[in-house]
């Protein structure tokens, strides 16, 4: 017994490691990034693609209104935004209207189709706005994004390279009100967006980011269309692998556009946290499973455990504990310039524990609950009809 005892304390001692190093590259990459401010755009006004805005609503959320307004408030020259819902039921119809009306010009629409092309409902969605498009430089961008007037001037231009197949923006969380909120505001802003300025820094890994994407209309009609995403669970990923064909690249704008977080309780959370963690397993696979030796929090958590809470123990923990708060608060302050951040920084041990919880079930679980309907989860990523609420 004490050997198989000391055997689990070393085998904890792995991912203490291992994610207390990685704590430390991601801090360096996300404030080497910082670094590589946007440089200004040499085109002349004449010279700028026409350009339409995809953003896809359903239903009334947090901030609507100014994230909706920011998409059509864009200093450049010849845009277009289209608002798209999928029923004529849809509470945030009467606010589109009073928008497009606002923006009165022709270059606000709303659509109302109802797709049904697959089980992924944005996609839907996304496939009746595209329909009415009139521009062959798109943009998607969700309704839960807040976008800066030279948003459009920042993310265009590396599309005029024919080799780029996508470029995409980074998000931060923001308006984060409740205690689990503000726990989703350190999943983005803490976690992911950290890994993500990792993976492009080091070239580990391609992404794409589906809450704000660029690509051409003829790109996207080589790999077939939207409608071939309709069924995955992480399609922005699946459509960013499709862009990136032989001699085609991304580019990863240094800019960063607001997300806003609109948990309606507890439940929500954690379902998003599984969510989001069958999302990286279905998209990246062995990437999910690397991510369990970088939970170094939860592993310390387990050795001080496992050793009933002597010297040692405790000094791994703390050590593990103030190292994951410095460099996150450092991640926070100079690379994401988030105050929100660093006012919830308490929660993150938290929330570190919570993700490990949400790891296992996203290894195990065969069923995924989205957008409030639950799916069955295939092994390569697609969602089945399960259960449909009434």
């Amino acid at each position: 017994m004490h050997f198989y005892l000391s055997l689990l304390q070393w085998i904890f001692l792995g991912p203490v490691i291992l994610g207390s190093l990685y704590m430390i590259l991601s801090m360096l990459a996300v404030l080497r990034f910082r670094t590589l401010l946007p440089t200004s755009p040499q085109h002349a006004s004449s010279q700028w693609p026409r350009v339409t805005i995809l953003k896809p609503v359903c239903g009334l959320e947090k901030n609507l209104r100014n994230n909706l307004r920011s998409a059509c408030l864009q200093n450049y020259p010849i845009f277009e935004v289209i608002f798209a819902v999928q029923s004529t039921d849809d509470p945030a119809i009467p606010l589109l209207k009073e928008i497009a009306r606002e923006f009165d010009g022709g270059h606000v629409t709303v659509v109302t189709e109802n797709r049904q092309a697959g089980a992924n409902r944005k996609v839907n969605n996304l496939l009746g706005a595209l329909a009415h498009a009139r521009h062959d430089f798109l943009v998607i961008s969700d309704s839960d994004v807040f976008l800066k007037p030279d948003y459009l001037r920042t993310i265009i231009p590396p599309l005029v390279d024919r080799r780029v197949g996508y470029a995409c923006t980074l998000y931060r969380a923001v308006g984060a009100d409740r205690w689990y909120e503000k726990m989703e505001l350190l999943t983005y802003n803490a976690d992911f967006i950290p890994s993500v300025i990792f993976a492009y820094m080091t070239g580990a890994s391609s992404f794409c980011l589906g809450s704000s994407v660029a690509f051409r209309r003829d790109s996207l009609k080589e790999l077939g269309g939207l409608v071939t995403l309709a069924d995955y669970l992480a399609e922005d990923y699946e459509m960013g692998k499709r862009l990136l064909r032989p001699g085609k690249k991304m580019v990863l704008r240094p800019y960063f556009v607001d997300v806003v977080v609109d948990l309606k309780d507890l439940s929500q959370w954690w379902h998003h946290q599984v969510c989001w963690d069958q999302k990286t397993r279905a998209a990246k696979p062995l990437g999910f499973f690397a991510n369990i030796v970088t939970r170094s929090l939860p592993f310390a958590l387990l050795f001080a455990a496992f050793r009933m809470g002597d010297a040692s123990g405790l000094a791994v923990l703390s050590g593990v504990l103030g190292l994951r708060l410095v460099t996150a608060a450092a991640m926070l302050k100079w690379g994401l310039q988030d105050k929100e951040g660093l006012r919830s920084l308490a929660l993150l041990p938290l929330r570190d524990l919570a993700a490990l919880g949400s790891w296992v079930l996203a290894l195990t679980k065969k069923s995924v609950v989205w957008r409030g309907s639950k799916f069955t989860l295939t092994s390569k990523g697609r969602m089945v009809w399960r259960e449909i609420p009434q």
